[in-house]
């Protein structure tokens, strides 16, 4: 088996975590949990959203949590914008990179941005050259690419089309989102090898969802093609508001746990990443799916 000798991982729990949470969690213990995951050696984290507030009420302090972390030089601080008065307020923070999003699928598009696919790409060509003139890197979203929970399978050419057009605009890397967790191995390795054919894998993220078990089968699959940037959420942590049914994104522990075992680097302290993830764990409502956490509390 050929596998990357080093992997990045993405640490997405502070938004793509945190934006399915009914109950508030305080700013100051959100900004307390990124001061751990700086402290792990992960070297990205996606720290917040600047959605509209009424949409994802968790994320209102955005501006709050993004000025008062402690910052770690070795780390990229990421936050989601979906427009450009959103993109204002990330400068503001001074967050060092931005990310876009939409989806595959037009359904999908509609629930969670309220516009058509064809809609959507002129408010990110804007998003993506502001933010590009500010100096930001930029980083793209790609919702439903492996089955959308209102139509079914998405068709790849359809995928790849909306990938082409995001590249298209200038962004530096494209994060592909399993957002309801139906993809298979079998599946991931067929969509990725015709994937490769139009885009070079040191620009492509693959973001998994456990919804059904699958995500680090399904890592393995695209770890064997090459693929070496993977998105995880500190215990598994999170789900897609628009999208029913949609659990939480493949555990960070335990993907760095599996990583490691398999000789592949990642930099990131395990005890360190199961501390911050214990911290979180106190402060949301479900019991965390993580297995690396459950083990770590037991001990």
């Amino acid at each position: 088996m050929e596998l990357p000798l080093d992997v990045t991982i993405k640490e997405v729990g502070p938004r793509d975590g945190l934006q399915n949470e009914s109950d508030q969690i305080p700013t100051e213990n959100k900004i307390e949990w990124i001061n751990q995951l700086s402290k792990t050696g992960l070297p990205y984290i996606e720290i917040t959203s600047f959605v509209h507030p009424k949409w994802i009420p968790q994320l209102k302090d955005a501006v709050e949590v993004s000025k008062q972390i402690e910052r770690n030089p070795d780390v990229t601080y990421a936050a989601l914008v979906p427009n450009m008065k959103g993109l204002e307020r990330a400068i503001e923070a001074d967050v060092d990179e931005v990310s876009i999003f939409m989806s595959a699928s037009e359904t999908h598009n509609k629930k969670n941005i309220n516009k058509s696919i064809d809609e959507t790409y002129p408010v990110l060509q804007e998003v993506v050259e502001a933010a590009r003139k500010e100096g930001k890197s930029v980083r793209g979203y790609v919702s439903t690419v492996f089955g959308c929970p209102y139509e079914g399978a998405v068709d790849e050419n359809q995928v790849i089309s909306v990938c082409q057009n995001l590249f298209d605009m200038g962004i530096d890397e494209l994060s592909l989102g399993d957002t309801i967790g139906v993809a298979n191995p079998l599946q991931v390795d067929a969509f990725l090898k015709k994937l490769e054919r139009y885009f070079m894998k040191d620009h492509i993220a693959l973001h998994f969802h456990d919804t059904r078990g699958m995500a680090l089968a399904n890592t393995v699959a695209a770890l064997q093609l090459g693929y070496h940037i993977f998105d995880g959420s500190a215990g598994g942590l999170g789900g897609c508001p628009y999208a029913k049914g949609a659990t939480g994104n493949v555990s960070t522990d335990d993907l760095n746990y599996m990583l490691q075992e398999m000789n592949i680097k990642t930099g990131i302290d395990q005890s360190e990443l199961l501390k911050a993830t214990s911290y979180i764990q106190d402060y949301v409502e479900n019991q965390l799916p993580s297995k690396q956490m459950n083990i770590f509390k037991k001990q």
